[in-house]
């Protein structure tokens, strides 16, 4: 691989991870401190679209940490870190609304998530092991170890695809249902987007860097049988 090409490759690999980062997590700081018009707290944004959309088998509780936040579809359970869940901010109610949008999906099956739901427990296998038999490979010199890496990598980066669209369905979702619930004002329509776009950024680079790491082993394996 060229050189150039193989620096643009790292800089991509380390940079773009670190200015998704840097971005939610300024955007979150600084609409954290904006009061949402409502007055309503994270909970309490949750709660309120839980019942607009007939959903009452979900439970709102607080967790530990900062932008720990997640709905966990097995237990039926939206969890919401500190800040989001006790303050009234801008922040907040976007956060608790998308998590809310996953509820919401989980509700009507949507497709993307029930798939992401399949492939997770090969994903999460590929994602432990597909390094070892890559390297394995690699040293002993053993293609069909390097192949069986490959694969279990592209299970992990396919489930990393299928999260995209699952992230940006519920940030659609959680804009609408703050909109049509009163939750925020017309005023608040492009801070709020712009916390759900900054947290979308952290998966766009996540998958990035994963489909990057694919397409560098699968021409590795293919400059070695040269």
């Amino acid at each position: 691989m060229d050189l150039s090409v193989l620096l643009i490759y790292f800089a991509v690999l380390l940079l773009l991870p670190m200015w998704a980062n840097r971005k939610v997590k300024s955007t979150y700081k600084k609409y954290m401190k904006v009061a949402n018009s409502s007055g309503m707290t994270g909970a309490e944004v949750a709660n309120r679209i839980l019942h607009e959309n007939g959903i009452y088998n979900v439970n709102v509780e607080e967790t530990k940490g900062t932008l720990s936040d997640h709905y966990d579809p097995t237990k039926k359970v939206i969890r919401l870190s500190s800040d989001n869940y006790h303050k009234s901010s801008q922040a907040a109610a976007a956060i608790a609304a998308h998590e809310v949008g996953h509820a919401i999906q989980d509700a009507e099956s949507y497709s993307f998530l029930q798939f992401r739901h399949s492939l997770f427990p090969v994903a999460n296998i590929g994602s432990n092991m597909s390094y070892i038999f890559i390297l394995a490979g690699l040293f002993l010199s053993l293609s069909g170890l390097f192949i069986a890496g490959i694969v279990l990598m592209a299970f992990a980066v396919l489930f990393q695809l299928v999260t995209l669209p699952v992230e940006f369905n519920a940030s659609n979702r959680a804009m609408n249902q703050l909109v049509s619930t009163g939750i925020i004002g017309s005023a608040e329509h492009r801070e709020t987007k712009k916390v759900l776009d900054a947290a979308a950024w952290t998966y766009v680079a996540a998958t990035v860097v994963a489909v990057m790491e694919l397409l560098r082993f699968i021409m590795m394996y293919f400059m070695s049988q040269d």
